[in-house]
């Protein structure tokens, strides 16, 4: 008796076949280009502080904005996403005015210390209201944009004590920052805008891909059911 032939696999059905439409923190993820953009958003202040310290102060805001511009295009032309890089444009740009309205090299770092302030203070109201950001941010540049960490209960009080922490990260940072500012030291300023914001950030960022981590290996997120 010959041996029957395996049926053939049922043809997926229209609703599998349907495309997923990406949600709109998926389509942002796609858009902010992860920690990339975060990388190209620092070259411009770094341009400014470098040419300031070793020029002067036109030289300097030519560089920022140049470079801000430059990375703008660069993006243009290789058809990536773009937003993230003309926002960063727009803050270096109005940096730029206020030294060269002023004459002086530290109003270049305002819109930044108090952009740094206010960041903070949205972490903290987003831990009041039980939303925490870092929580959205992770999704966003780790995570696909997906968030289901909102119905992991452990991993959402990670993210709340995470965004606590980031803010008292931005908090340090800018208040440095503003007692430079206040006492008149844009070199300094420049050099602290380096100095610190970099291994904070990196610091923080390792903290939070451990946290992160330490959680799930805890706590595994479940397996999504099958249908």
């Amino acid at each position: 008796m010959a041996a029957s032939s395996p049926s053939p696999a049922p043809a997926p059905s229209p609703e599998q076949e349907e495309e997923r439409i990406p949600t709109m923190s998926e389509q942002m993820a796609e858009q902010l280009g992860g920690v990339r953009g975060l990388i190209e958003t620092s070259i411009p202040v770094c341009a400014f502080v470098v040419l300031n310290l070793v020029w002067d102060l036109y030289p300097a805001i030519f560089g920022a904005v140049g470079t801000a511009v430059a990375i703008a295009i660069y993006r243009l032309i290789r058809k990536q996403p773009v937003r993230h890089a003309i926002n960063g444009l727009f803050g270096i740009a109005l940096g730029a005015y206020l030294a060269a309205r002023s004459g002086e090299a530290r109003d270049f770092y305002l819109p930044g210390i108090l952009l740094t302030f206010a960041q903070a203070a949205v972490m903290i109201i987003s831990v009041a209201v039980r939303k925490p950001l870092i929580g959205y941010i992770w999704a966003i540049i780790a995570a696909g944009g997906k968030h289901d960490w909102r119905h992991h209960p452990a991993l959402f009080r990670t993210f709340q004590w995470l965004t606590l922490a980031w803010a008292a990260s931005l908090i340090l940072r800018a208040g440095i920052q503003g007692a430079l500012w206040i006492a008149k030291q844009p070199d300094l300023l420049g050099i602290a805008r380096i100095v610190i914001s970099w291994p904070t950030y990196v610091g923080m960022l390792a903290l939070t891909v451990w946290a992160v981590r330490r959680t799930l290996k805890a706590s595994p997120m479940p397996a999504p059911d099958a249908t």
